[in-house]
């Protein structure tokens, strides 16, 4: 059973960082490209960053572009965004994916499979 969980949202003054982490379970992450996604109240799901399967080739929103890293640790099957310079307009909760259809990887449509998503709230 596929299973993404995220760990390491919480509340953080603006300037400040947050790790977030995905453990996966049910297949190995350097199958798949892995995104994570956010969603703020009364709007939609927005992609945040992704990477490929090697780690090789990483993408980012230009909101993030500078502020946020994604990694991944195909042995810990862990995927990782670090986020500094923490503003209160990326107060939202978190998605971790798995991209495991064709299509670009700063599409929604292009992951099947979702984490339960983690808060983060960036205070002014």
């Amino acid at each position: 059973q596929v299973q993404l969980r995220e760990y390491g949202g919480g509340l953080v003054q603006a300037g400040g960082s947050l790790r977030l982490s995905c453990a996966v379970s049910g297949f190995t992450t350097e199958t798949y490209p892995m995104g994570w996604f956010r969603q703020a109240p009364g709007r939609e799901r927005d992609f945040v960053a992704g990477i490929d399967w090697s780690g090789s080739f990483t993408f980012y929103a230009d909101s993030v572009q500078g502020r946020f890293t994604i990694s991944r640790d195909n042995a810990k099957n862990l995927v990782y965004l670090q986020m500094n310079s923490l503003k209160p307009v990326d107060t939202a909760v978190y998605y971790c994916a798995a991209k495991s259809s064709f299509g670009n990887i700063r599409t929604i449509t292009s992951y099947n499979y979702w984490g339960q998503g983690t808060q983060v709230t960036v205070s002014s």
